[in-house]
């Protein structure tokens, strides 16, 4: 066991313990640990109850100076937050020293990168390769049906209803919620059911197995796109080539309907957003659109009187 888990092997387990029964995923549980393991490393052995606001503003600062970025830096202030909260709800500590610290303000107009209808077109038939029925639905359901990772990822075989043509989401906040299946995207799914790979158990419910024969990963779907993305910007020159990755496909489910005329409520279910707050950062209008509309104003300005001459 490292000096780390030594001085800290009450608290961790705690954490680790209350992350679970919070119903955070397992990718969040390992980031979250990370993160904390490397803040408790600063610490150099100092008691939790000991910890000062300044002691977490330090670290804060430290990551901030190694320039990661401001969303970067406010997941692991997350992280070491929801330690605190963590041994305090569980009676081990009565202080949280990283609440009230202030977020880095990240770009909060900036345009969600997504893809067009026609571009989103052409990353499907992108789409390639032994397991691409299994590949294809993956990015259907989050193309067509705004399914995040994660949510793609925990997916059982029962979750699927053939007869509603819907799928039951288990999403963050340990929230279900019912999205219907689009028409021309059912087939697609029916034919990825059909086609799963063995499993290693033969108990392992999940709907997208790997070539392993275990619960297709977080990592696995994101690596997956990231190959497909390669392929749909091979003739991009490398100075043009967008930072497309597997959650700009949720992205553009939601411009899509947006722009469609769907209600902002709506969209809001559908995405699975606890506050509709989330859902306005799809709202991002083209120039283009605005250039429309602006085109559409029936201008009329009365002529300038000539001047009376005496």
């Amino acid at each position: 066991m490292s000096e780390l888990e030594t001085d800290y092997e009450e608290e961790l387990e705690a954490f680790l313990i209350w992350m679970k029964d919070a119903g955070f995923t397992a990718y969040t549980q390992k980031s979250y640990l990370a993160d904390v393991r490397e803040f408790l490393e600063g610490l150099n052995g100092k008691r939790l109850e000991s910890v000062k606001k300044l002691h977490v503003v330090s670290y804060l600062t430290s990551v901030r100076e190694r320039g990661v970025s401001d969303s970067t830096r406010n997941r692991k202030h997350a992280s070491i937050n929801c330690l605190f909260r963590a041994l305090i709800e569980l009676e081990l500590l009565t202080v949280n020293p990283a609440a009230g610290i202030k977020k880095s303000k990240t770009e909060k107009n900036r345009e969600p990168v997504y893809l067009g209808e026609s571009d989103l077109q052409q990353f499907l038939s992108a789409v390639s390769g032994k397991y691409r029925s299994r590949n294809l639905a993956v990015f259907l359901l989050m193309s067509y049906m705004g399914l995040r990772v994660g949510e793609v990822h925990t997916l059982n075989l029962n979750d699927y209803s053939a007869d509603r043509r819907s799928l039951r989401v288990f999403g963050k906040g340990r929230k279900w919620r019912n999205v219907p299946i689009p028409e021309a995207v059912a087939p697609y799914l029916e034919e990825a059911i059909n086609e799963r790979l063995t499993p290693w158990r033969s108990k392992e419910e999940a709907m997208f197995i790997s070539q392993k024969g275990r619960r297709l990963s977080i990592r696995g779907i994101q690596g997956i796109a990231a190959d497909t993305f390669e392929r749909f910007q091979q003739g991009v020159p490398e100075a043009h080539r967008r930072a497309y990755s597997s959650h700009k496909l949720r992205h553009s489910f939601a411009t899509m309907l947006l722009r469609k005329g769907a209600d902002l409520r709506t969209v809001q279910e559908l995405l699975g957003h606890s506050s509709i707050q989330t859902t306005t950062v799809y709202t991002h209008i083209t120039s283009r659109e605005k250039e429309e509309a602006m085109a559409r104003l029936q201008i009329s300005i009365p002529e300038k009187e000539a001047a009376v001459v005496e």
